[in-house]
């Protein structure tokens, strides 16, 4: 796996806007989740299989948790 960038805990700012993927069954699909500089935590850190990098999952607003990637999110 690659080295997370970031750690439990840190906060994080949305550096794009990020849509249901499918992943919020409640939510139509392509719904927008977060808009870009939405502020969260990362609450977990987990790994992405196939590309075998970190994923994220940022609780926001309204304790929405999301799967990030490094490149989505920035420190506040």
């Amino acid at each position: 796996m690659t080295e997370p960038k970031y750690q439990w805990g840190q906060r994080v700012s949305a550096q794009i806007d990020l849509f249901n993927d499918g992943s919020f069954p409640d939510q139509p699909e392509e719904a927008l989740l977060v808009k870009s500089g939405d502020a969260g935590e990362i609450v977990r850190i987990g790994l992405h299989e196939e590309s075998n990098q970190p994923v994220y999952l940022v609780e926001f607003a309204e304790h929405r948790v999301i799967g990030c990637l490094e490149h989505e999110i920035a420190p506040v």
